[in-house]
């Protein structure tokens, strides 16, 4: 069966009205951030692929232990018949969940939704094409925007891995759970995958390897900027910074500026100062606690919650279903 064409809640004009939105808004704010997704372009996506195989970069390695183990009992305990990735980008770890619940019976549908077409059409097909028998939807789509796009009906199972609600500020985690719930039906499932709170010294080197991959990532949201907006930054004059925030209990990526300069932006009719050593924030990863989690799923109207973590116990995986 080949894939369905793609559902597009998110057209290329939507994606450039909410970059110039966002680059306005935080390169003009005191201090300066960018939201991390302006992150993956082509090349971006290519460079965090390769962070994802580095020694220091755990996560990866450490959520697929999990699911390995445990995507049987999760097809068991859930049996669903849709199975909706958020963020899905190539799906491959996703392919463990899908065997098993097409190994167990009952798997009608895959949704992978993302906000790149491209990306979409390449996984979609590969999916469609392994999975003969699956049905294949794909939805072009912000999961901070489109989960009432979700398709209903049928015993579903949405997955949101990779730590990336991490990503998300507090209030924002808030807004993402309580919409996510709203999404969904009584009886309904969400599997959310979530680094945890360890040693620094392991957190640390994830985000400043030392081939510099990261560095180059996260300098990367410049050259998309330049090539977006007609900006005129200079990335080699950034320096890549990360701090462990002990306080919020999160990593902090930032890009600090070795020379004062100033930075014009022409689609913007912009002009942006920096001072020498001064930063711009262009990530938060949150670390999370079992207990800390199971609150904030709580509090959005999710319960029956089991909860799975690698021998080491470097990320913990998360099944809650809605009530």
């Amino acid at each position: 069966m080949s894939a369905e064409p793609l559902e597009i809640h998110l057209e290329e004009q939507d994606l450039a009205r909410g970059l110039r939105e966002d680059v306005r808004v935080g390169l003009t704010a005191e201090p300066k951030w960018l939201p991390p997704k302006w992150f993956y372009d082509a090349r971006g996506s290519e460079l965090f692929e390769e962070i994802t195989r580095l020694p220091e970069y755990y996560p990866t390695r450490a959520e697929r232990v999990v699911l390995a183990a445990r995507a049987p009992a999760i097809a068991e305990l859930t049996a669903a018949k849709t199975l909706i990735e958020l963020g899905s980008g190539s799906s491959e770890k996703t392919r463990l969940l899908l065997d098993a619940l097409t190994d167990r019976g009952g798997l009608g549908t895959f949704v992978p939704l993302d906000v790149s077409a491209s990306a979409l059409r390449g996984s979609t097909a590969r999916i469609a094409s392994d999975y003969p028998g699956l049905r294949v939807r794909g939805i072009v789509g912000d999961f901070t925007r489109h989960l009432d796009r979700l398709p209903a009906g049928g015993r579903r199972l949405v997955l949101f891995l990779g730590g990336t609600i991490g990503n998300l500020l507090p209030a924002e985690r808030a807004a993402f759970l309580a919409g996510m719930r709203a999404a969904l039906e009584s009886g309904d499932w969400l599997l959310i995958g979530t680094d945890l709170v360890k040693d620094p010294s392991i957190i640390v080197p994830a985000y400043d390897d030392a081939a510099g991959v990261t560095a180059e990532f996260n300098r990367n949201v410049l050259r998309v900027i330049n090539r977006e907006l007609g900006a005129d930054f200079d990335p080699s004059a950034f320096t890549h910074v990360v701090r462990w925030d002990a306080t919020h209990e999160w990593i902090e990526m930032r890009l600090r500026a070795d020379r004062p300069m100033r930075v014009r932006i022409p689609d913007l009719d912009l002009e942006v100062a920096f001072a020498e050593g001064e930063e711009l924030r262009t990530e938060v990863s949150a670390k999370f606690r079992r207990e800390g989690l199971a609150a904030e799923l709580s509090a959005a109207g999710f319960a029956g919650r089991t909860f799975w973590t690698d021998p080491d116990e470097l990320f913990g995986v998360t099944l809650a279903r809605a009530v």
